[in-house]
């Protein structure tokens, strides 16, 4: 990749940003970065045409709502063991 290429892209990432902070609440971004990783939209496949294995997403949604529940689960254990609940 060439410096000019690395400098547009680098440009276009700075655009976005600041576009993505003026447009909408920090909150309403990371709601939406949020649901995108529970999501699993970040699962891209290694086939040519880009396609996902189902079985890969639904393993990446599963094993993350688990860790979501988990860290419920723990957070209220403490809370309890503190006296808190």
């Amino acid at each position: 990749m060439s410096d000019r290429d690395q400098e547009a892209r680098e440009a276009l990432e700075r655009v976005q940003r600041d576009s993505e902070t003026l447009g909408s609440s920090a909150l309403a971004r990371m709601g939406r970065r949020a649901g995108d990783h529970f999501g699993a939209k970040d699962a891209v496949g290694s086939a040519k045409d880009g396609g996902t294995d189902p079985i890969e997403l639904w393993g990446r949604r599963i094993g993350r709502a688990l860790s979501l529940v988990g860290v419920v689960i723990l957070g209220l254990w403490l809370l309890v063991q503190l006296g808190i609940l």
